[in-house]
C-alpha cells in the first residue's frame, strides 16, 4: 500500500507547523508531527500522497475523505483535520499533479487530469486504505470531484459536503474556441505567478500587503488568517497539474447528473467568494434532492480556513444528523 517517495530527500514535503519563529501561533494542527502520518498510495501506477489520521478501531466515528481544490494541497484542511481526527478516521490527500503528488499515470487514454479520473482514483485509493465508506468534503475543484464521487461511485459516499464547489457556472467559463489561446495564456501566467508565491511562501505569508495581494482572491480578509496557515496554503501553489486541472473543470458537464446525488449533502458558501459566486450554491441546493445550504457573511472562497471554528460546528452537526 505504501510506497517510496517519488521525490528527492530534499524535496520531501516539510511537514506544517515546522515555522520555527511561528510556533507560539494558535492552531492545533501546529502541535502534529505530521510526519508520523503520511504515507504513499500508489493507485493506478500513481504515488499519491496521503494524510491518514485518526482512530482505526472498530466503532471509530465514520470516515472522513477531504480533498483540496485547484492550485491547492492537503494543508488546506489543516484546520479541520486534527480536530475531527479525536473521533473519526481522517484522510487528506494531494491530488495527482498537486502538492508533492506527482502527475499520473494513467492509461493512455486518459492521460490528462480529469474530474472522472480523479473520482476513479479516490474510489480506488479509499479501496486500498480498506474503508468501504465515508464522508466526503471539497472545496472548489475538490467538491466539484466530490459530487463526481457520489455519482458515479454511490456506495462510497455517505455524505457530502460541498464547499465552494465549482462544476456549475464554471462549465460556461471557456467560451468560444477563439477565446482559447488567450485563456491558455493567462493559465501559463497563473501557473508561473503561483510558483513564485510557493518559493516564497513565509516572507508572502508574514508581510500584510504582499498577503492580501495573492490570497484575496480567495479569502475575503487574508490579514486575518495566521501567517503561519497562509504560509502552509501558498506553499501548494504553482504545481504542474494546475493548467490541466482548470481544463477539466471547465470542460466536465455535471449539472444534469448532480440529481443523482442520493446522499444527503450539505452546501457551504461564502457571500463575497469571487472565484465562484453565491448563485452557484442556490443551484446545487436546488438540483441535489437532499441537501441544505449555508453561506457565511463576509466570507470567499475557503470557509474552512476562514471560518475555522463555525465550519467545524456545522461539519460536526452535519455528520452526527
Amino acid at each position: 500500500m505504501s510506497a517510496t517517495p517519488p521525490i528527492a530527500a530534499e524535496e520531501q514535503p516539510r511537514p506544517p507547523g515546522t515555522l520555527a519563529s511561528d510556533r507560539s501561533a494558535q492552531g492545533l494542527w501546529q502541535s502534529i508531527d505530521w510526519r508520523e502520518h503520511q504515507r504513499w498510495i500508489v493507485v493506478d501506477g500513481t504515488p499519491v500522497n496521503t494524510i491518514a489520521i485518526g482512530p482505526e478501531r472498530a466503532g471509530a466515528g465514520q470516515s472522513l475523505v477531504f480533498v483540496h481544490g485547484l492550485s491547492g494541497s492537503w494543508p488546506n484542511w489543516l484546520e479541520q483535520l486534527p480536530v475531527f481526527a479525536r473521533e473519526h478516521r481522517v484522510i487528506a490527500i494531494d491530488l495527482p499533479g498537486f502538492g508533492h503528488s506527482p502527475m499520473p499515470r494513467w492509461p493512455d487514454s486518459d492521460r490528462r487530469l480529469s474530474i472522472a479520473g480523479y473520482a476513479r482514483l479516490l474510489d480506488r485509493l479509499l479501496d486500498q486504505l480498506a474503508i468501504d465508506a465515508a464522508a466526503v468534503i471539497g472545496n472548489s475543484m475538490g467538491g466539484f470531484i466530490a459530487a463526481e464521487l457520489a455519482i458515479a461511485y454511490p456506495q462510497r459516499v455517505e455524505r457530502v459536503v460541498l464547499v465552494s464547489a465549482a462544476g456549475v457556472s464554471t462549465h460556461q467559463h471557456r467560451g468560444s474556441t477563439h477565446a482559447m489561446p488567450a485563456l491558455r495564456r493567462l493559465e501559463r501566467i497563473l501557473m508561473a505567478a503561483g510558483a513564485w508565491t510557493a518559493s516564497k511562501s513565509d516572507t508572502v505569508a508574514r508581510r500584510g500587503r504582499l498577503r492580501d495581494a495573492t490570497l484575496s482572491v480567495v479569502a475575503r480578509h487574508p490579514r486575518r488568517l495566521p501567517a503561519p496557515l497562509a504560509a502552509e496554503q501558498l506553499r501548494g501553489a504553482g504545481k504542474p497539474g494546475f493548467i490541466q486541472g482548470f481544463e477539466a473543470v471547465l470542460d466536465y458537464e455535471i449539472r444534469e447528473r448532480l440529481g443523482e446525488i442520493a446522499c444527503p449533502t450539505l452546501i457551504v458558501w461564502g457571500d463575497h467568494d469571487r472565484l465562484i459566486g453565491v448563485r452557484d450554491a442556490d443551484v446545487f441546493a436546488e438540483l441535489i434532492p437532499n441537501s441544505r445550504k449555508v453561506v457565511f457573511e463576509d466570507t470567499g472562497h475557503v470557509a474552512m480556513l476562514e471560518r475555522p471554528e463555525a465550519f467545524n460546528r456545522l461539519l460536526a452537526e452535519f455528520l452526527s444528523e
